[in-house]
């Protein structure tokens, strides 16, 4: 396959297969029954998503998150929330509240969109490729991911309008704002251009950390899609991994303001705890993005 155009603000990650570490691994019987969990799980949320469309925004929500979390569990990985919001209140209902947003989180793996609809259903923008994969293809269409094509800047206007339009629609909209994946360990500059939907709205930010974790309480890189990884590469990691802990750590609601690059930059230092290191390349990136 010949190399894709790209162009300079095309984001690049640093991180390699070079990041993955090794871990423990589940026995054959148990990553079989994940297999099998696993299909069989999606074939229930593909063919009950179907009529999702038909059903009122509350029984939308409740549909996609207990999807995800059943997708979730059914690679053999247990979810763990840490909520940090000062104003945050430990109900069994919290996370149904009506006061929508945007949504922006660090981007590990193909598998943020599950772990983070899991607590907080969105419409989440990612890559078009993944209406494409099998298994993940017809999840993602159920759970109306707003598709983005890294390589066209042309396209992301409308991309950006199609996000504001689900904020106003009352929806909530999830970005990775990086553009790119990296391991876990580090974090990359949050690009301005989608947060333009939450200052034109009005809506505030809510920020999330994802990591994956193992048994022990470990940096685990089982679930990473950096490098030459493709979906089966990763899918085999996750089904093999043993004991493997999501974690979702939401942050403190940012309001919109009227400057998306400060609210970028907002955003970022409250999903990394400071402000990520500039390259020369970065900069460059980040100023044609913005």
């Amino acid at each position: 396959m010949g190399a894709r155009a790209t162009h300079s603000w095309f984001p690049s990650s640093s991180c390699d297969n070079s990041c993955l570490a090794d871990e423990s691994v589940a026995g054959r019987v148990r990553q079989g029954w994940r297999v099998f969990a696993l299909l069989t799980t999606a074939a229930v949320v593909v063919s009950v998503g179907m009529a999702i469309g038909l059903l009122p925004r509350s029984a939308r929500a409740r549909y996609v998150r207990t999807a995800a979390h059943l997708l979730i569990n059914s690679l053999g990985m247990r979810i763990e929330v840490c909520d940090e919001r000062s104003n945050h209140v430990d109900h069994p209902r919290r996370h149904d509240r009506s006061d929508h947003g945007l949504i922006v989180s660090n981007h590990i793996s193909f598998l943020d969109v599950l772990a983070i609809a899991s607590v907080r259903p969105a419409r989440f923008v990612a890559k078009a490729e993944l209406a494409s994969w099998p298994v993940i293809g017809p999840i993602t269409r159920r759970l109306a991911v707003i598709p983005i094509r890294r390589e066209s800047l042309r396209e992301l206007p409308a991309v950006v309008d199609t996000a504001r339009s689900g904020l106003l629609a009352g929806d909530n909209v999830g970005v990775f704002p990086e553009g790119t994946t990296r391991c876990g360990r580090g974090g990359g500059r949050f690009r301005p251009a989608l947060f333009q939907a939450a200052v034109d709205t009005g809506v505030p930010i809510h920020p999330v950390v994802v990591s994956f974790h193992t048994s022990n309480g470990g940096r685990s890189t089982a679930a990473c899609f950096i490098g030459a990884d493709d979906i089966a590469d990763t899918m085999r990691r996750v089904l093999a991994a043993k004991g493997l802990i999501v974690r979702i750590q939401m942050c403190e609601q940012q309001l919109p303001g009227d400057d998306r690059r400060e609210l970028a930059l907002r955003c970022e230092r409250a999903v990394f705890g400071h402000p990520v290191s500039l390259t020369s390349a970065d900069a460059t990136s980040v100023a044609l993005a913005a």
